[in-house]
């Protein structure tokens, strides 16, 4: 026990040291380690203040335990210890005091050694480290596998490109900043922020969160490449401008091999460590030249527009406002350009023009329309004539000054009432939908198909008409033999017979319960004999029980059946004069007669013949369900607001088959982004499926109200209004579901007519039939017309923010007038490739490039 005990005290005391291993000279952008080592197991609080600046940590402390046992000459020793490392770059040159380290060990505080550490030159190990680098990743792939830990992570491993899409540009003039990462290393995070650039006014374009590396060979290597961040930048000065350079700060992790594997195993190590690392991403250079002398009237506009212009309405009255509605449209400094200057007649009130701003952001500037809407009022009566707006810009396609005018305007103002007041000059439009919303999305399933997959005039369509028309002949045939059995007075008798016994039973019956025992049994016998009378169509008098046996037996009646019924005779003949009770008597008698009568009809039925055939055409007839596509996943996505997701899980389902519930709710989707030219474009293909909709019809007029365009329609006669209404109150489908429907009623009717006793159903079949008749004819013709416009499909929605309509065909051709994103137009000739002509609802035709419309 003493020599054990002396043993752990040297021990002890050997452990209570703590010691430092680093190197005394690096050279510049060398990475090295410190490593700080206690030999014992027991230590704790282990503290380094840390380096001076112009050193960098770049990971650390790692800890790791080591344990070693050594036999000699049967002698055993064993030592243990544990290291904190360090791993630390060289950034300056100079000489760094490094301050000691302190651990608690054995209950005591011990202290490393201060020491001293030069930086001078430039490391040789950088270039060593690219070989082994290049070598290491000649084969890499998308999948980076981690760096050992403590290896440098050189420039060429790690590094940023900056690049502009122009170098020399003109004042204003939009310029796309690209900041992309090449990484050879496992890079898991990356921070950096663009400084506040004097001399630019700069917008961010929204990239995705979520960054994918590709890979790219750059210098004969494959880096990880991402585009990490974008700017469009407007230049506002000019003479050389600089972008200044850009640290990012990033993590990069590598793998502990220091680390025990048990060690990381049951103390809930990872063996990868993360290594902090700045990227420096360089400055850029960009030439501005000044735009040449500017006209009185310049907008301020650097770029490529066009300007339109539209009045609500060219008579009015005085002291009723008007509205003339002003669009730049284009790709520049959308943003900084001035308002357009309307030149008002004097007699008219203006006010301060509303402006709407629908523009985007994209990597070639800012896209998109900005609108202006004027109102003015005039105060007297008279013809007043509003002069073109004109538009001054510099066009950086051409590096010239361009002017644009818009159309001039004659309004004729009749004598008004009164006055109006400011208030009063609110848009109508503005106050109708200012509290209201499109509907809901159309939840649950949705029957898809192919677009030209469509119900009416299909092969399957007219077999239905002609089994329908077939099935008419069938019972045509059968109710024919039974109008010619309806004839024969004999046979009547006999399906009448159960009847008249039924009521001669039910006389008795109260007979018997009056207790008139022999009226009773006269009304039973006559019951019988009467019913097999009627039956058989032979007169009573010839009735004898041998021909009742044989004429039933003839008809189908069972020999035990036939013997029930005569004996059923014999029983109420007997019990007549039998003495006993005489209720008991008439109550079995009473019983005997009737089912004698009911097995007599049961066996008589079992002979006819059952009409299964037209029970299974019939079943033939009914339409199959079409099994419900599920759509719950993207109507979750949109219930969440994730709208991008929910428009790509929709187009995703769409691609499958075409659906009007599918269309509408994507049309929702993109409402809520704000994309009016892409809802109004989806609620146009639902209710082109669906023009019954009301739902469609209501969201289509909301997004239609935030288009630019404001187009009044031509007019037409109230009956041709009324057609159209009627033809787009069902899809095709529904009509020809409404023409199938309408024959098999009116095949029904056309029955009752042929073959009703009654007067009045007759009537009423038929001229219920000719009705229905005409009901059909409608619904075909109806369905027709909507099975035209699918097949044709001339409907088409604007697409490009402005789009220039010419007069011929060519890029040469006169402008004629502008439309603008949303708008719907008609195409009137789709026989060329690269051009439409096009029909707007007041009537204006052109034509213009097909890459600029969507067909509906």
């Amino acid at each position: 026990m003493l020599l054990a005990m002396l043993f752990f005290a040297q021990a002890r005391a050997l452990a209570q040291t703590l010691t430092v291993n680093a190197p005394s000279h690096v050279a510049v952008d060398e990475q090295f380690r410190i490593v700080f080592t206690v030999n014992t197991q027991n230590a704790s609080g282990f503290t380094f203040s840390g380096v001076p600046e112009g050193l960098e940590v770049l990971m650390g402390p790692s800890t790791s335990r080591q344990s070693s046992f050594q036999m000699v000459n049967g002698h055993t020793s064993s030592s243990s210890s544990i290291s904190y490392t360090y791993i630390v770059s060289a950034n300056k040159n100079g000489t760094y005091n490094i301050p000691a380290a302190h651990v608690t060990a054995g209950g005591k505080k011990v202290s490393s050694n201060p020491f001293k550490i030069t930086v001078s030159g430039q490391s040789s190990s950088s270039s060593q480290s690219q070989q082994q680098q290049r070598g290491h990743n000649s084969g890499a792939t998308a999948q980076q596998q981690p760096q050992a830990a403590g290896t440098p992570i050189s420039g060429s491993d790690l590094f940023i490109k900056v690049s502009a899409n122009k170098k020399r540009v003109h004042e204003q003039e939009p310029i796309l900043l690209t900041y992309k990462v090449y990484t050879l290393v496992d890079l898991t995070q990356l921070e950096g922020k663009m400084p506040d650039l004097k001399g630019f006014h700069t917008q961010e374009v929204q990239l995705p969160q979520q960054k994918s590396f590709k890979i790219e060979n750059y210098n004969g290597r494959p880096y990880r490449t991402v585009t990490w961040s974008q700017y469009v930048m407007f230049p506002q000065i000019t003479g050389k401008l600089t972008i200044p350079s850009i640290t990012f700060n990033g993590i990069v992790v590598q793998q502990n091999r220091n680390i025990d594997p048990f060690e990381a195993f049951f103390n809930g190590g990872s063996g990868y460590v993360e290594v902090k690392r700045s990227i420096k991403a360089p400055e850029l250079t960009i030439q501005v030249d000044p735009l040449p002398t500017r006209p009185t009237n310049f907008s301020g506009g650097v770029g490529r527009y066009n300007i339109s212009a539209q009045l609500d309405r060219t008579e009015t009255k005085a002291n009723e406002p008007i509205k003339l509605r002003v669009i730049v449209s284009g790709n520049g400094n959308m943003k900084l350009i001035k308002q357009p200057t309307v030149k008002f007649p004097k007699d008219f009130d203006t006010y301060d023009a509303k402006l709407t701003d629908k523009t985007r952001l994209t990597t070639n500037g800012v896209e998109g329309n900005m609108i202006y809407d004027f109102l003015a009022v005039p105060r007297h009566q008279g013809k007043f004539e509003i002069a073109p707006v004109e538009f001054t810009y510099y066009d950086t396609g051409s590096n010239s000054y361009k002017t644009l005018k818009t159309q001039g305007f004659t309004v004729d103002v009749e004598k008004g009432t009164g006055s109006a007041s400011t208030s009063d000059f609110t848009s109508q439009e503005d106050v109708k939908l200012l509290n209201s919303d499109i509907h809901h999305i159309k939840s649950g399933g949705a029957r898809q198909h192919k677009a030209d997959d469509i119900f009416f005039a299909s092969k399957r369509y007219w077999t239905i008409l002609a089994a329908l028309i077939a099935a008419f002949i069938a019972i045509l045939v059968i109710f024919r033999r039974r109008a010619i059995e309806n004839a024969n007075v004999t046979k009547q008798r006999g399906k009448k017979a159960n009847k008249v016994a039924t009521k001669r039973l039910k006389v008795a019956g109260k007979l018997m319960f009056a207790n008139k025992q022999n009226e009773f049994y006269d009304e039973v016998l006559k019951a019988l004999w009467g019913y097999v009378g009627d039956k058989l169509n032979m007169p009573v008098e010839q009735l004898s029980r041998e021909n009742i046996s044989e004429r039933l037996t003839e008809r189908g009646v069972g020999e035990q059946t036939v013997a029930q019924f005569v004996e059923a005779i014999d029983e109420c003949e007997f019990e007549r004069f039998a003495p006993g009770d005489p209720k008991g008597n008439m109550s079995k008698v009473y019983e005997k007669a009737m089912n004698a009568i009911e097995h007599i009809e049961e066996d008589m039925r079992k002979r006819k013949t059952p009409k299964t055939a037209i029970v299974l055409l019939l079943l033939m007839l009914l339409p199959l369900s079409a099994s419900a596509v599920t759509k719950a996943e993207a109507d979750s996505a949109y219930m969440r607001g994730e709208y991008q997701t929910a428009i790509k899980d929709y187009e995703a389902l769409l691609k499958e088959g075409v659906s009007d519930k599918l269309y509408y709710n994507l049309g929702n989707a993109y409402y809520r982004t704000d994309n009016m030219t892409q809802a109004v474009l989806n609620y146009e293909r639902a209710l082109l499926l669906s023009p019954g909709d009301r739902d469609i019809r209501f969201n289509l007029q909301m997004a239609r109200s935030k288009t630019i365009d404001k187009i009044t329609p031509e007019t037409e006669m109230f009956f041709v209004t009324w057609y159209r209404s009627l033809v787009n109150l069902q899809s095709v489908d529904a009509w020809a579901r409404t023409a199938v429907v309408s024959l098999l009623i009116a095949l029904l009717l056309v029955l009752v007519y042929l073959f009703a006793n009654n007067m009045a159903a007759r009537k009423a079949g038929f001229f219920g039939g000719l009705l229905f008749v005409a009901i059909f004819l409608l619904s075909n013709v109806m369905a027709w017309q909507q099975k035209k416009q699918i097949d044709e499909r001339s409907g088409a929605i604007v697409m490009a923010s402005a789009v220039t309509v010419k007069s011929t065909p060519a890029q040469s051709g006169t402008e004629l007038f502008i439309l603008h994103e949303g708008t719907k137009v008609t195409i009137t000739d789709d026989s060329m490739k690269d051009w439409k002509e096009i029909r707007v609802a007041d009537g204006k035709e052109g034509w213009v490039e097909a890459k600029q419309i969507e067909k509906i």
